[in-house]
């Protein structure tokens, strides 16, 4: 009997999913052992908890497998970070319009930040108007995750890809067979199961990395 089922009682599923009902813990051991299985506990907080029938070293190594594929195509967050004046140039914003652009087709979220500086801080409508201008302009790439919102002198907006746009960045990315390459305006910084019932423990599924991101 494995100490990490304490229960007399648990709820067996079959090796193919099929409900078994409850049955004390000595049958379902029986039971595994019949078939030359596992018993393995899949849900130990459930009353009473339910256990499987399988080949554990198959569902190590299947697990194992998907984890890797999952690490393969997972697509880093990266946020980007584009900073303007309220009373910007034209050419300036169109310049600055473009990285934005540039940023949300390559499938990143961009922090928008607008710098007051003296008497700038008492017209806050200003940069409110230029945030706007620009997420009218952009509405066929992003959207606006976050609103816009005064940050002490400045003021902060989050753009964010569509996901038709971001999935065509991670197609574009995968078929390169390898990660984007970072210009200077784009470099990275870092952002901020099963219980077996024989006494192993299931493989657990990893992450990928989470990343934020700045240029100008």
């Amino acid at each position: 009997m494995n100490e990490q089922i304490r229960a007399r009682e648990v709820r067996l599923v079959g090796p193919e999913g099929e409900q078994v009902g409850i049955v004390p813990l000595e049958r379902a051991l029986q039971l595994a052992a019949d078939v030359d299985l596992d018993l393995v506990e899949v849900a130990p907080m459930a009353r009473p908890p339910v256990c499987k029938l399988m080949d554990f070293g198959k569902f190590k190594y299947e697990s194992a497998l998907k984890a890797r594929e999952a690490r393969r195509n997972q697509q880093q967050t990266v946020i980007k970070e584009m900073k303007l004046r309220p009373k910007i140039d034209p050419h300036d914003y169109e310049t600055k319009k473009g990285h934005v652009v540039r940023f949300l087709k390559a499938g990143d979220k961009v922090k928008v930040t607008i710098m007051f500086r003296g008497r700038e801080q008492s017209r806050p409508e200003l940069g409110y108007r230029l945030l706007r201008r620009l997420e009218s302009e952009i509405t066929d790439l992003g959207y606006v995750e976050a609103a816009p919102k005064q940050d002490g002198r400045n003021m902060i907006m989050v753009l964010a890809p569509h996901r038709a746009v971001k999935a065509s960045a991670v197609a574009a990315t995968a078929s390169r067979g390898g990660p984007r390459d970072r210009t200077a305006e784009e470099s990275a910084a870092p952002a901020g199961g099963a219980t077996p019932a024989a006494g192993e423990t299931a493989a657990a599924g990893e992450s990928g990395p989470t990343a934020d991101s700045s240029g100008q």
